[in-house]
């Protein structure tokens, strides 16, 4: 009797015991709070790009003066003015790298690239044609320009449209490697006078671009980016002189602008 009195005690505390337990709180380790995500778009970049570029003036000015007194080498040298067809639209490609800071849907940068221009000299051939008492006069003029290459260093400023998205503005210096040239050659069928003078110049300018564009992130360290920039690099000016057989006849002087606009698509990568 007293040895089943103790068995059932025994039961009785061990059940009691594990009902305590499992109304005690339970002791697991808290779940671990992960960590903020790093801004998408902070960082350094670096691609590469092609497009088109218009200029905005394809001309050539071309001025003389006559140096001499005689009422015939006035008309000659009358002839020799004007504006003339010297440049050409193009293709342009090259690459770029910059670096990008997000400060929540903003994002600051800067940008420098450099492109080579496939657009050729775009010159033009004109015969001017006067006639002075009973002598026709003509005058070939020629001129060309080129832009070889442009560079740009620029900020950016844009808003996250999606957080992929990125739509900016942009603007900054502009760089440029240019060639100017012209040739004036003038004759008189009546009387044999004929004439010459010929220039050829290249230089870098610098001036300003700006622009804007949006790019899109479709992968962590790839992105794609559609731009238009508007870039002015000044003026390359130059002067010479025509000479005929006894001397100098007339003084002469061209003017190219070298301005234009840049539609262009590229890729970065994001490191």
């Amino acid at each position: 009797m007293s040895t089943r009195f103790c068995l059932a005690g025994a039961m009785l505390a061990l059940a009691s015991g594990g009902a305590v337990a499992a109304d005690l709180p339970s002791r697991k380790a808290p779940a671990p709070i992960a960590a903020p995500a790093p801004p998408l778009w902070t960082g350094f970049y670096a691609g590469v790009n092609a497009g088109y570029t218009f200029q905005s003036d394809s001309s050539l000015a071309l001025s003389s003066t006559s140096l001499s007194p005689l009422a015939p080498i006035i008309a000659w040298a009358a002839e020799a003015n004007g504006l003339f067809r010297a440049g050409s639209d193009g293709f342009i490609g090259g690459g770029q790298a910059g670096y990008n800071y997000q400060l929540g849907d903003f994002v600051l940068g800067f940008e420098a690239d450099f492109q080579g221009l496939a657009t050729g000299d775009g010159g033009s051939d004109t015969l001017v044609t006067a006639r002075f008492a009973a002598n026709t006069f003509f005058s070939d003029n020629r001129a060309s320009k080129s832009l070889d290459f442009l560079g740009t260093a620029r900020g950016r400023v844009g808003y996250l449209a999606t957080p992929t998205l990125l739509l900016y503005g942009t603007g900054g210096l502009a760089y440029g490697g240019v060639r100017s040239a012209a040739s004036v050659f003038q004759f008189s069928a009546n009387n044999g006078f004929f004439g010459a003078g010929a220039t050829s110049a290249s230089d870098l300018l610098i001036g300003w671009a700006a622009g804007g564009g949006a790019e899109w992130k479709f992968d962590p360290n790839w992105s794609v980016k559609l731009e238009y920039l508007r870039y002015d690099l000044g003026r390359l000016e130059q002067s010479f002189t025509l000479f005929r057989p006894v001397g100098p006849f007339a003084a002469s002087h061209t003017s190219a602008r070298f301005e234009g606009h840049v539609v262009r698509v590229g890729v970065n990568y994001h490191f």
